[in-house]
């Protein structure tokens, strides 16, 4: 690299000053620029009117990069994945980020990866309405540790709570934001949707983040984000129209599932919270069928005879 920016400064640099500059022998420049010249094809050619080595012609950046086809796909792949960022914080320097891996690869694999746009892509069914300023502040504060005053205001309410809380974690699950904190009014791990929180400021102080805590172990039993203090045995019942959906898809590191003749299933989990187990099964549109714990068949089954009684009401036609 220090050749590399004695060549672009046009100084003529040969291997006596370079040698002496960075304290190796002649014959290891000359062995460096052998191999800048004939392995990573750059312009290098030798002024005798100037004594010292250039380049014919402007090289933009430094080839430093050897990346096989695998790591180039998986690269290709991580790009795209990047979609689901955008809007936040991390967009500009992770697009920063890419955009100087590219650069410095050879300009023949540089110059494709605009090809792999019609090769593969990464879609979300809706994507978090995010303020940036709000999600900005929460990302430098658990980064930083630094304790934050919110108003947040759950689903339903009015008007937001204040709230003192020690940002621990931010995770994308799903496609959705989460950031766990140690909440000070609870005095317990709360888990917080950035969308809903309506103002921010650091209270100018700082924390420790406990040893112990683990957004994995704080997630281990949960089917989403809710976890609990109580341990559920859950069957659920899923009919042949949509059992090879339910194989595909690995949905709780407990489950397992147990095949019928008939094609259908019967999936068993071991989860701590049964909140996000009811939409879930609520969104299979009758394929699938609650069997135990009881408290979630009853759940289910009100939430069903909810939805028939809505849509049973008249309503006025929409202008």
């Amino acid at each position: 690299m220090r050749i590399h920016e004695e060549l672009k400064s046009r100084s003529y640099p040969n291997t006596s000053t370079l040698g002496a500059a960075l304290d190796v022998s002649e014959k290891s420049i000359q062995r460096d620029l052998d191999f800048m010249r004939d392995r990573l094809q750059l312009p290098i050619e030798y002024d005798g009117t100037h004594y010292g080595y250039y380049y014919t012609r402007e090289v933009s950046s430094f080839p430093m990069m050897r990346i096989s086809e695998g790591e180039l796909f998986a690269l290709l792949v991580a790009e795209k994945a990047m979609q689901q960022y955008r809007g936040t914080t991390f967009e500009r320097p992770l697009m920063s980020a890419f955009k100087k891996i590219a650069q410095s690869l050879p300009d023949t694999v540089s110059l494709n990866l605009a090809d792999w746009d019609k090769t593969i892509s990464f879609s979300t069914r809706a994507e978090p309405v995010l303020n940036l300023q709000i999600f900005d502040l929460l990302a430098k504060a658990t980064s930083r540790q630094q304790q934050v005053e919110i108003i947040y205001r759950k689903p339903g309410q009015k008007s937001g709570e204040k709230r003192v809380v020690d940002p621990y974690h931010l995770a994308n699950i799903n496609g959705e934001w989460f950031l766990f904190a140690f909440d000070h009014l609870r005095k317990d791990i709360r888990t917080f949707v950035p969308g809903r929180i309506k103002r921010a400021q650091l209270t100018g102080r700082t924390f420790r983040r406990p040893e112990r805590f683990s957004v994995e172990k704080t997630l281990s039993g949960s089917f989403g984000v809710h976890s609990g203090k109580d341990v559920h045995n859950v069957v659920i019942q899923f009919d042949g129209a949509v059992a090879d959906y339910v194989r595909e898809k690995r949905w709780h590191p407990s489950q397992t599932i147990r095949n019928f003749k008939g094609g259908g299933l019967a999936l068993r989990m071991r989860i701590s919270s049964l909140a996000e187990v009811e939409r879930w099964v609520l969104s299979w549109s009758g394929h699938a069928v609650p069997l135990a714990p009881p408290e979630l068949v009853a759940s289910v089954k009100a939430a069903a005879q909810l939805t028939l009684m809505q849509v049973a009401k008249p309503r006025r036609k929409a202008k």
